[in-house]
């Protein structure tokens, strides 16, 4: 039977630390689908069309992986993809208490599906999606942190040239 799982995110944009958890998760799993979760209540920079585009190359090298959204609960999706886990990187003890609530909650809502948490590589545990969109805006050195799309199309938005300041 195929392991499958679902990486839930905004991926807004798609980051490094994002790609390193779903390298990992494929030593797992057989498959990853990566699910761009809709949340209205969520101010993004980037349209769904922009992140499934980005997520796509970003992941080509990766046939295991499927790139989806969903609008819902997430254990209702996970069911639907005959899905027996959710994966989720945690970089810090501050995202432990959020995470945990949403595993134990998506438990209660459906007990056959798992969650399975990876630590961050070290290499990645200061970075987030809002942290490098901040730097992005003023032409912060982020191009060791996002695949060379995602860097380029932050250019785009932000109509700034990002600084490589380690050469």
């Amino acid at each position: 039977m195929e392991k499958i799982a679902i990486y839930p995110g905004s991926f807004d944009p798609v980051t490094n630390g994002h790609i390193d958890i779903i390298e990992r998760g494929l030593l797992i799993f057989d498959r990853i689908i990566v699910t761009i979760l809709e949340n209205p209540a969520k101010s993004l920079l980037f349209s769904l069309e922009e992140r499934v585009d980005l997520l796509s190359e970003s992941l080509k090298h990766l046939p295991n992986v499927e790139i989806d959204s969903y609008y819902g609960l997430l254990v209702d999706y996970a069911r639907m993809r005959n899905a027996h886990a959710i994966l989720r990187g945690m970089r810090a003890v501050s995202d432990f208490e959020y995470e945990f609530q949403m595993a134990l909650m998506n438990r209660k809502l459906e007990r056959d599906i798992q969650t399975v948490f990876l630590m961050t590589g070290l290499r990645w545990i200061f970075t987030s999606s809002s942290i490098i969109k901040e730097a992005a805006r003023f032409g912060g050195d982020i191009e060791s942190m996002v695949p060379e799309i995602v860097r380029k199309k932050l250019e785009e938005k932000f109509n700034v040239k990002i600084n490589n300041r380690n050469g």
